[in-house]
């Protein structure tokens, strides 16, 4: 594969992270957004360069100040509030699912590469909720985690079936070839 293409995609799945960041439904500190829906589809679809880079990518864009990330917000501060841990976690969720999920046309590999990248990514989200602001392990887990099981899982089984449809659609390109 050639640089160009690589750069490419990663170019392509930030701007797809940019354009579902801003939706997203209030629930307590933490939002409910499409960010971790695309970011599975992304990881599930690329390897695990162009997944990484694209998040990373996203990631710088919203660190100097563009209004990328959730809600519109941008700049340095995200990184150091209650959803800042998610952030952080948003390119070793997305190498995680990536690894294990990379092209293949499991329903059942792909669910639960994309389940494990949320697994990671909850954590790194509570740790980063528990440091920024100071909140017990019971309170970071009825705030950070519990309330969005229930909806990880709707995205997680989405981004799945998506992640067939997209794949099958595009596996007449070399990179999306599928593995059996």
């Amino acid at each position: 594969m050639n640089k160009t293409y690589s750069i490419t995609l990663i170019a392509l799945g930030a701007a797809l992270i940019v354009a579902l960041s801003p939706f997203q439904i209030a629930l307590g500190p933490i939002p409910i957004t499409l960010q971790t829906l695309v970011i599975g589809l992304i990881a599930t679809l690329y390897r695990p360069k162009e997944a990484t880079l694209s998040v990373l990518l996203y990631l710088l864009l919203g660190a100097i100040g563009l209004p990328v990330f959730s809600g519109g917000n941008g700049g340095l501060h995200a990184f150091i509030g209650p959803t800042g841990g998610f952030l952080l976690f948003f390119p070793l969720r997305a190498l995680v699912t990536s690894l294990i999920a990379n092209r293949k046309k499991s329903l059942i590999q792909i669910f639960i590469a994309n389940f494990l990248g949320e697994v990671v990514l909850f954590i790194g989200g509570a740790i980063g909720f528990i440091i920024f602001t100071h909140s017990p392990i019971p309170t970071t887990l009825k705030l950070v985690v519990l309330p969005f099981v229930l909806p990880d899982l709707i995205k997680i089984t989405l981004t799945t079936l998506f992640s067939l449809l997209l794949l099958k659609a595009l596996q007449s390109q070399s990179y999306f070839k599928i593995e059996k």
